[in-house]
């Protein structure tokens, strides 16, 4: 396996170093930039063109939702995962609406995290196991 790069974007240090931590459990990713609000998690994206990013919802400046829309714009290639404290299923089904490929509830993050990404790398859907009997 080739090794992907990954844009982390989340505007809490405490989270984004928890993040850090478990992605760099996977020595096939790379960490090529992180953005702490919406604007600069698309300009890195459109900048770096990375393979993945991995983005809160809730982002300042330019939520996660339409920083997600201007991704696929200028960084098609892109594939997006988010995280998110919203368990609310219709938060989700606008997130995979917009390109996201996988969902990640933040209260999860430490067990479904590394599962979401590889899913996500390889092509398919993730979303946390609260969520999981929803149609999305």
């Amino acid at each position: 396996m080739s090794v992907v790069s990954v844009v982390v974007a989340d505007h809490s240090e405490p989270w984004r170093s928890l993040i850090f931590l478990i992605l760099k459990e996977n020595r096939n990713l790379q960490i090529i930039g992180v953005a702490s609000d919406g604007r600069e998690a698309v300009q890195k994206a459109e900048k770096l063109q990375p393979e993945l990013i991995v983005m809160d919802l809730n982002l300042p400046n330019l939520n996660g939702i339409d920083a997600a829309r201007q991704i696929r714009r200028v960084a098609p290639q892109c594939k997006i995962l988010f995280l998110s404290r919203e368990s609310d299923p219709d938060v989700a089904q606008a997130a995979f609406r917009e390109g996201a490929r996988g969902y990640v509830l933040k209260l999860d993050l430490v067990r479904d995290l590394a599962t979401a990404v590889e899913s996500v790398i390889q092509g398919k859907q993730f979303v946390s196991y609260e969520l999981a009997g929803f149609r999305l």
